[in-house]
């Protein structure tokens, strides 16, 4: 990496190798305990609090007056009222990660009074970072990274997460899906969102969209799509999403593009649409397919330039 990164972009790439080193260990003993699922769980477990301690000593020992938002141990570790915490996902990917499926990552960032400032996607089955500085760019490994150019949604590539616990709105998720599949190029569904919106800034893919996110799933990606020239927020446009467990993001022409049909399906949209959907899936249910039923009308969107996201303080 280049020498004249941000500081505390340096000392979070840092703790994101020490982290990558633990998994890149873990993933060769990982076909040892797929025994049973309790010892798959255990495995996983250790591996996830060991490189999240790994990750934490680094940035603690550098920074031992910051905050820290952490999926597995919360805000234990830190200071509690620093206007400085760092969001900390330590292996975003572990279904993946178990079964031997190249496609996880650690992910950090550092928010600032609420706002994202440094953030670190590291891939370490390919040794590649994705990292950006609040208003400096994004990069992956040395090279400066754009969002796509594709402006026609016909012609994209899409990435998405599948919900997968008890309760998630699958009926609802697959109408989605169908209306997104029926408009773009292809659909991807790889497995860990912080590398999505890695490959979204990197323009390898062209958007990314997924509920049931938490901020330490979206903090690093969400500045790496920005700072890459990209849009992210909600599924009805919204910059304020860190906290809303949906999230879409693109170069701001299919943001825009998918904002459109996806706002329906958002928990912050209007009665009007949450009616459109709730008539669809009736269709649905009677046989009737989304792609049969007659198209609603959709409000269009002006895609626009937002701030980076914030995070609330109550979510961290």
């Amino acid at each position: 990496m280049s020498s004249n990164l941000h500081p505390m972009l340096n000392v979070a790439i840092k703790a994101a190798r020490a982290a990558g080193a633990i998994i890149n260990r873990a993933a060769l003993d990982v076909e040892s305990v797929r025994v049973s699922v309790k010892q798959t769980n255990d495995f996983v477990t250790e591996i996830d609090q060991a490189a999240e301690a790994a990750i934490i000593e680094t940035l603690l020992t550098a920074y031992p007056g910051h905050g820290i938002l952490a999926e597995e141990s919360g805000s234990e570790h830190g200071a509690k009222d620093s206007d400085f915490v760092w969001i900390i996902d330590p292996l975003d990917g572990t279904t993946n990660f178990i079964h031997g499926f190249p496609v996880y990552c650690v992910s950090i960032a550092l928010a600032v009074k609420g706002k994202v400032e440094q953030a670190v996607v590291y891939d370490p089955t390919r040794n590649d970072i994705f990292c950006a500085t609040k208003g400096r760019g994004a990069y992956m490994n040395d090279r400066r990274i754009r969002v796509a150019k594709r402006t026609r949604l016909q012609e994209c590539l899409i990435s998405t997460g599948f919900p997968y616990r008890p309760g998630d709105k699958l009926k609802s998720y697959l109408n989605m899906l169908g209306e997104v599949m029926s408009q773009c190029a292809g659909v991807r569904r790889p497995g860990a969102a912080a590398l999505d919106l890695a490959y979204v800034a990197a323009g390898f893919s062209d958007g990314f969209f997924e509920t049931g996110l938490k901020p330490w799933d979206v903090a690093a990606g969400s500045l790496l799509v920005t700072e890459a020239g990209g849009l992210i927020g909600n599924f009805t446009g919204e910059a304020d999403f860190m906290d809303h467990g949906e999230c879409v993001a693109g170069n701001p022409r299919i943001y825009g593009q998918l904002v459109t049909t996806l706002g329906k399906y958002s928990k912050f949209a209007g009665a009007g649409d949450k009616a459109t959907v709730r008539q669809a899936l009736q269709d649905t249910s009677s046989g009737e397919t989304v792609a049969d039923a007659p198209p609603a009308d959709k409000p269009t969107l002006t895609a626009r330039k937002v701030k980076t996201p914030a995070v609330r303080p109550d979510s961290v």
